[in-house]
């Protein structure tokens, strides 16, 4: 019972957090229609919290998780909030989960590298053939607009998540050559998004909670830090402001993770030792989002970069006859050279995160 009430109190507490999020008020919401595949996740939950206090007329979620939908139903509690079970793999339950929807915003992905490395035809299944189902259904149905959520794994990709994204990356852009103005589909890619699944932060908090030793990969490895919050507005920056076939990154900062591992021992107060245990098959040094083709030619706008659709033909000739003198002079932008967080100013960013909070309470935090 006393279990209960503790746990009520949570709920609350979180959904007063909620409440204090900023609401999205644009106008190409009002009495509109959102899917949302993958929807029980970390980002759909985040984009709910989001955007369902504007005047939308409704939000779909598209999973195949019964269990977590029916946690989103309790949470929320909204009539404007509808279900549909299924998975990307199949178009069947899209088309009925389709109909009538204004936007997409296509979420659902196999996300955990080494699943993916032992299961590669499955990583394909979902994560390229589930998004041409996605679009395909989104075409017929005339949907307005899609975003496609990508990872930096789908640049220069070294395992099969990351190849699996970035044949999906492909798809996007081949569809929107086609479907043209009447569905725009634009692409977001962003790195490891902190504390969502599959994220270290957690683990890091487990083993410093129960005063393991700390492992990490290499102490010079970087990651972006990206929030969920800032998920959210890149994929809203780019259903806004997109034009189909566009790509859109956050020129986000990022930290090693020495510093990672010491903004968390100080926000502990733990002197947990940390060993390295080498990196891990499959793991890049440096996370990059945008390569030196696409730096090239990305237009800079603010916090976020656009690279607009290459609109090339299978006129062959202008791969061979024509170059680009500013891919000469640019690097790829990745977590190595961009701009570097210290202990204080990460410390400051981790503080807000809800498992970080836990940890801090003396809650049990699970990896």
């Amino acid at each position: 019972m006393a279990r209960d009430h503790l746990d009520a109190g949570r709920r609350a507490e979180r959904r007063q957090r909620y409440n204090q999020r900023p609401a999205v008020h644009s106008p190409m919401f009002k009495d509109a229609t959102l899917l949302v595949t993958g929807g029980t996740g970390t980002f759909g939950n985040a984009v709910v919290d989001r955007v369902l206090p504007s005047a939308i007329r409704e939000i779909r979620i598209f999973s195949r998780d019964e269990k977590k939908q029916d946690d989103m139903r309790r949470k929320y509690n909204s009539a404007k909030l509808k279900f549909y079970l299924g998975d990307v793999r199949s178009a069947g339950g899209l088309h009925d989960a389709m109909h009538g929807v204004d936007y997409v915003f296509h979420a659902a992905a196999l996300k955990q590298v080494p699943s993916c490395e032992f299961f590669p035809v499955e990583a394909l299944r979902t994560n390229a053939l589930g998004a041409e189902h996605v679009l395909n259904e989104a075409i017929a149905a005339n949907v307005k607009r899609v975003v496609v959520l990508s990872t930096d794994k789908a640049v220069y990709p070294i395992n099969a998540m990351g190849i699996s994204k970035a044949m999906m990356e492909k798809i996007a852009v081949a569809k929107s050559r086609v479907s043209g103005d009447k569905t725009i589909i634009c692409i977001t890619r962003y790195g490891n998004v902190m504390a969502s699944r599959g994220s270290v932060i957690p683990l890091f908090l487990r083993q410093l909670q129960e005063r393991q030793a700390v492992t990490i990969t290499d102490p010079n490895m970087t990651r972006f830090m990206m929030s969920i919050e800032g998920a959210v507005d890149l994929v809203l920056y780019a259903f806004e402001k997109g034009r189909s076939g566009d790509t859109f990154v956050q020129q986000a900062p990022a930290a090693t993770l020495e510093t990672l591992v010491a903004a968390l021992k100080r926000l502990l107060e733990s002197d947990s030792r940390v060993d390295v245990i080498g990196t891990r098959h499959g793991e890049k040094m440096h996370e990059t989002l945008l390569t030196r083709e696409e730096r090239g030619a990305a237009e800079s706008m603010g916090e976020y970069f656009r690279v607009p659709c290459d609109t090339r033909d299978l006129n062959y000739n202008l791969y061979f006859s024509e170059g680009d003198q500013r891919v000469s002079h640019v690097d790829d932008y990745n977590s190595a050279n961009t701009r570097r967080l210290g202990v204080d100013e990460l410390s400051a960013l981790l503080q807000r995160l809800d498992c970080v909070q836990q940890a801090m309470r003396g809650e049990r935090v699970d990896a």
